[in-house]
Parts: C-alpha cells; sequence; structure tokens
C-alpha cells in the first residue's frame, strides 16, 4: 500500500517507484555520517528490503528527504537513513515525515522502536523517543567502517 501526504510545497511518499535511488546513494555515501562510502548494490538491496519514505518538493517532485524502516510489522521496527537535505531544512520536513512514519498504519501496535542517532535526539524525542533505559540489556556487533576499502 502506498501512501501520500501532501502539506503545502512537499509530499511524502511510501511509494518505492518514486524514489531517486542515485539521490539518496549521494546523500548516504557522500554526505551521512554514518554510511559513508556505502556502495550503490548496498543502498539498492537496503531500499527493497525496508519500507521507505520520500520526501519530495512539489512541484518538480525532486527528492528532497528519505527514511527507512526495517522491520516484521508485528513486534519490532528499526529506524535508519534518516535524512533532509541542507536546502530544505528548517521547513519542519523532519517532524512531518517522523509524523507520517509514527502514524502510518502498517507500523502501529509494534512492542519496540530502536533507532542510532548522533544529533537528532530532540527531534525524536518529540515523537515519544527515549534513551534505552537499560543499556545493559542491548548487544550488538558493529563493523564502524564496512564499506572502506582496504589499502
Amino acid at each position: 500500500m502506498t501512501i501520500d501526504i501532501a502539506n503545502g510545497n512537499y509530499t511524502i511518499s511510501t511509494g518505492k517507484e518514486k524514489l531517486d535511488i542515485p539521490f539518496i546513494h549521494a546523500f548516504l555515501s557522500k554526505e551521512s555520517y554514518w554510511a559513508l562510502n556505502v556502495p550503490l548494490e548496498t543502498v539498492q538491496r537496503s531500499i527493497a528490503n525496508s519500507l521507505c519514505f520520500g520526501v519530495y518538493h512539489n512541484p518538480s517532485s525532486s527528492q528532497v528527504g528519505f527514511a527507512r524502516i526495517i522491520t516484521d510489522y508485528a513486534t519490532i521496527a528499526y529506524l535508519g537513513d534518516v535524512f533532509i537535505t541542507t536546502p530544505h531544512r528548517g521547513h519542519g520536513l523532519s517532524k512531518m515525515l517522523m509524523q507520517q512514519i509514527m502514524a502510518h498504519p502498517d507500523l502501529q501496535g509494534l512492542r519496540r522502536w530502536v533507532l542510532l542517532t548522533a544529533d537528532a535526539h530532540d527531534l525524536y524525542r518529540q515523537f515519544g523517543w527515549q534513551s534505552i533505559p537499560h543499556p545493559e540489556k542491548y548487544m550488538e556487533v558493529h563493523n564502524p567502517n564496512p564499506y572502506d576499502k582496504p589499502q
């Protein structure tokens, strides 16, 4: 099910056919702190296996933002790869995007949502997110530079 929500000069859509994958790849691989040098094939596979939200500027429909959810649609969701490009920040798009993600009908009733962020805590707190109350229960395998090529 594709959901399109228009709000003034911007639209948010879950339609994967609208996603500008080269744009998403360029941002993630060159501008994000979390996915520098990510290969195009990895971005394509991540999109294929996620619920994606594209943010588009009207009337040109050029993509200006993105987020994706990795989920089983029953118990848990991971929010990742959230961004709005610099020229479009300051217009409430991150809030609009988070409102649509949190209200998506296929994501209701989940037991747990998780994300990692270095700098957007205040945004996510507005939508009920909080720091992990028992970090001693969480474990991870972390490869901080999986996309760097050995020299």
